[in-house]
């Protein structure tokens, strides 16, 4: 398989692009900058320039077989609400766009649990415990309608072009392992309890972007890939009574089950992070 990877000079991107060589898949590595991680690799070819160029992406894109789109502006604070907001959108449609136009039918857009309105709101809004795919949005800031928006331009896509598979996949904080998270959150109260004091372990959101391409769907899904469990050593059963006494648990929080559903990742991927 030949995946053309957008955002290959970050975190996820380049890990991606390293266990998707490892796997003998072909790569071609899209970004502003040069990814330092599997360089000159026989099976991988580079491209740089932005991705608001739509002609430079449907040069790049030609001759992939799936597309993993993992580039992003953001957090919130780092640019203007306006830059952030608009590069992101501007290159989830072009992307989509080009591989539309392109044929390529297998598509992973690395989305956020922030397209609901999480940790950038003044004050997050959940409707219940655990958080399924199906929850409404409350977005807020320019970074989570972004995602948001993304998700949608993938839905609007797979309408009218029924052969494309598109999964938004909805990371959470992704992070080498759970201590990470731990330290963080120990921290920092305010944000852990916004965060639904959740993570993603990087080895998963990768394991999740690959089984992706060849899952058995059609049309547009939207997955949660967080771990199953909280990066806190208090129960969520408390967390949830303390810091969301009014929000309505409907799903099993027992022992510190994440308060995230992802039994429709862990079905539909056949993959888990345990």
């Amino acid at each position: 398989m030949r995946i053309a990877v957008t955002g290959s000079s970050g975190k996820l991107g380049s890990v991606f692009i390293s266990a998707a060589l490892a796997r003998g898949c072909n790569i071609i590595s899209i970004d502003r900058k040069p990814s330092e991680s599997a360089a000159n690799h026989e099976r991988l070819q580079t491209h740089h320039f932005d991705l608001a160029d739509f002609s430079n992406t449907l040069t790049a894109l030609k001759g992939a077989d799936a597309l993993v789109h993992m580039a992003t502006h953001g957090p919130p604070g780092i640019d203007s609400d306006e830059r952030l907001h608009n590069n992101n959108v501007t290159a989830s449609y072009n992307v989509l766009r080009a591989a539309a136009e392109l044929g390529i039918s297998r598509v992973c857009m690395a989305s956020s649990v922030n397209a609901i309105g999480m940790l950038y709101s003044r004050e997050p809004r959940f409707d219940y415990f655990p958080i399924d795919e199906k929850h409404a949005s409350y977005t807020e800031d320019p970074y989570s309608l972004s995602k948001w928006i993304a998700e949608s331009q993938a839905q609007s896509f797979a309408r009218r072009y029924p052969k494309m598979s598109i999964a938004s996949l909805r990371f959470h904080w992704v992070v080498a392992d759970s201590s990470v998270a731990r330290k963080a959150y120990a921290s920092n109260i305010k944000t852990a309890a916004n965060q639904l004091w959740g993570y993603t372990p990087l080895a998963m959101a990768v394991d999740a972007s690959l089984a992706s391409l060849t899952a058995a769907f059609a049309g547009h899904e939207v997955l949660n890939v967080v771990a199953p469990d909280s990066a806190v050593e208090d129960a969520s059963l408390t967390l949830a009574s303390r810091y969301y006494p009014s929000v309505p648990i409907v799903g099993d929080l027992s022992g510190r089950r994440s308060f995230f559903d992802t039994s429709k990742a862990s079905q539909l991927l056949k993959c888990h992070s345990d």
